[in-house]
This record gives structure tokens, C-alpha cells and sequence, in this order.
């Protein structure tokens, strides 16, 4: 706060002696207004800088919000919408939380993503027990849907549906949309374009070497190998409108 008010004297001091210079010269000007431009990229940062939390200090089983912790992801929580195979929605609001184990794995998977222009993109993250019955109440499939009663990965916070997109945020092209169900979305299904396998091979071999594993029928499918063991969960995050802390 300091900080942000001692720029808004400068800023201040620089408009006044500006009013008193009516006849300025322009380079005197550019200069002014390059300076401006500087002090407001200055408080951005910082505004965001402090948004960000650190892991320390948490433990390895708590449950986080994604997006406390590193701004470099993408979202697209598509179980927030009707756009997904229950066409349906189940989450009241799009949040992506994780346990911690698994928020730090992905953060450092998606540093290694980020040297090659590319940033992980998320479709579905931590799924509450009680969500996961819902689910099961539209599709009481195994073959699509974990039977709740079981619970999956997902349930855990140790398990992300992801995809990779560029800085730009498009996505890399994986063969198929998310929750396609089909022998074009399996790991094993060499009969594809080149550039499809190769995406598919560059986000699961990444991902492995930061401790996840994937499984054959579902490209977009990852889980945290030291999740596995933990327990079902059901907390529900709060939605912003319910103005309520979450941790």
C-alpha cells in the first residue's frame, strides 16, 4: 500500500508539472507518458504478486484452490456448464481445487510446459462425493462414470482432465474434445495424424516425469501416483456470490 500510494504522488507530481508546462516539448511528453505506463505495470504486479499464496506450510493432504497458487493456468471446467457428455450441470460454480501434493506437481509440470510456449488447460479437477452420485444419477454407466459409491480419483484431489494450449489459448489439437468416449481419445491408437500423437506424447510423457500416471482410454486423464491413497472427500468450495471463505 505504501508502495502503490508513493507512485500515485509521483504520478501526481508529474501531471502538475505537466499543467505548468503547457508548451512542453513532445520527447518531454513521451517520456511522461512512458513513465506512467511503467508505475501502472509496477502496481499490476504487485497486486498480483500479492494474490498469489505459497505452499508452505500446508499440508500435502489439504485441499487448495488452484488459482491461489499460480496464475499461469487455464480453465475451461466444463462439468461448470452443460457443455460436457451428461450434458448436464453439477458444479454450481467453476472452481479447480486440488490436494496440495497434487496442486505442486502441476505447478511445476505446467513451469516445464511454459519453457516451450504452452500452458496446461484444465477440464475437471477435484469432484465432490456427492457430485460424483449425481453423475452416476444421469449415466449409471461404469464405463463412463466411476461408481460413486467406489469413488474415483477424482473424489480424492488427485486427479485433473487436462489439455495443453499455447500462449494464445489455443489448444494443441489431441484428436478428440474432452469426455469423447471412443477408440480415437486411446493412448494406444497409433492411427492418427503424426502431430496428434505427438501432442498426446508430449503432454503424457511430461506429466509422468512430474509423478502422474494416465489411464489407456482417456487422453485427457491424469492422476497424482501419490494419491491414489487418499481418502474420498466432499467438501464443497464456495461459490463468490455466497461471499464466504473456503479455508
Amino acid at each position: 500500500m505504501k508502495i502503490i500510494i508513493v507512485l500515485l504522488v509521483f504520478v501526481v507530481s508529474i501531471t502538475s508539472c505537466k499543467n505548468n508546462k503547457t508548451n512542453a516539448e513532445p520527447a518531454l511528453k513521451k517520456q511522461e507518458e512512458d513513465t506512467l505506463v511503467h508505475l501502472v505495470d509496477i502496481v499490476e504486479t504487485q497486486k498480483k504478486e500479492k494474490q498469489l499464496r505459497s505452499f508452505n506450510g500446508l499440508a500435502d493432504t489439504s485441499f487448495v484452490r488452484l488459482a491461489d497458487f499460480s496464475d499461469d493456468f487455464v480453465y475451461d471446467m466444463r462439468y461448470a456448464t452443460e457443455n460436457n457428455f451428461l450434458k448436464a450441470k453439477v458444479y454450481d460454480c467453476a472452481e479447480c481445487y486440488t490436494r496440495v501434493k497434487t496442486a505442486k506437481a502441476l505447478v511445476e509440470a505446467n513451469k516445464e510446459f511454459m519453457t516451450q510456449g504452452l500452458k496446461i488447460k484444465f477440464y475437471d479437477c477435484y469432484r465432490p462425493n456427492s457430485v460424483q452420485f449425481l453423475m452416476w444419477k444421469i449415466v449409471p454407466n461404469p464405463q463412463y462414470v466411476a461408481n460413486p459409491v467406489k469413488g474415483s480419483i477424482h473424489n480424492k484431489g488427485g486427479a485433473v482432465d487436462i489439455t495443453l494450449v499455447n500462449f494464445d489459448g489455443k489448444e494443441l489439437d489431441m484428436g478428440t474434445d474432452f469426455d469423447f468416449f471412443g477408440k480415437r481419445a486411446y493412448h494406444d491408437n497409433m492411427e492418427l495424424p503424426q502431430n496428434i500423437l505427438d501432442n498426446r506424447k508430449l503432454l503424457k510423457e511430461t506429466m509422468e516425469s512430474y509423478g502422474f500416471w494416465s489411464i489407456r482410454t482417456e487422453w485427457w486423464h491424469y492422476n497424482l501416483s501419490a494419491g491414489s491413497n487418499d481418502k474420498i472427500a466432499n467438501f464443497k468450495w464456495a461459490c463468490p456470490q455466497e461471499n464466504n471463505e473456503t479455508n
